[in-house]
C-alpha cells in the first residue's frame, strides 16, 4: 500500500486511552476492541482500539488513516492480539490486496457508521456514500483477521 501519512488529530491520543481503559472493564460487548501488535521499531506491544466488523463470517479492519503506526506495525508484524474486556484472542493480521479491499471498503459506511465521522474529519470521505470509501482502496488499508 502506499507510504502516505495522514497525521492523527491531537486528540486522539487520549481518547484511544480512555477506550483502552473502559475495554478493560468489560463493560463494552459490542464495538471497540484493543488491538496489540508487536512496535516494528521498539518491539514493544502497542495497544490501539478499532472498530472490527465482519463480512461473510470474516472479521476484518479498516486502517482508518493512511500510514498510522498500527497499520505500519501490523504490516511488519502481522501476529496480533484482540482484547474484549478479559478475553483475549491471538490472531494473524492478513493486508488484503486492493481488489479484496474494495468490495470491503464499499460496506464500511454501512457496518461500522462510527468510523464515518472519523474518516470524514481526516478529509478522507465527504460523508457515508459507499463509492467514496471504495475509492480509498490502495490508501487505507484493510486487514482480515484469522485465527492462529
Amino acid at each position: 500500500m502506499g507510504s502516505e501519512r495522514i497525521r492523527p488529530p491531537w486528540w486522539l491520543k487520549y481518547v484511544n486511552k480512555a477506550m483502552i481503559a473502559l475495554n478493560k472493564t468489560g463493560l463494552l460487548k459490542e464495538g471497540p476492541v484493543v488491538l496489540t501488535v508487536t512496535g516494528r521499531k521498539s518491539g514493544q506491544p502497542r495497544s490501539t482500539p478499532i472498530t472490527p466488523f465482519e463480512v461473510d463470517g470474516r472479521r476484518y479492519v479498516v486502517g482508518g488513516l493512511p500510514g498510522s503506526d498500527w497499520v505500519r506495525n501490523a504490516q511488519a508484524n502481522p501476529d496480533a492480539v484482540l482484547v474484549r474486556g478479559k478475553t483475549r484472542e491471538r490472531v494473524r493480521m492478513v493486508e488484503l490486496p486492493v481488489d479484496e479491499a474494495r468490495p470491503l471498503l464499499r460496506q464500511f459506511p454501512i457496518l461500522v457508521p462510527t468510523g464515518v465521522g472519523f474518516m470524514k474529519n481526516a478529509g478522507l470521505v465527504t460523508g457515508p456514500n459507499p463509492d467514496e470509501f471504495e475509492a480509498l482502496a490502495g490508501r487505507c488499508s484493510v486487514f482480515r483477521f484469522d485465527s492462529v
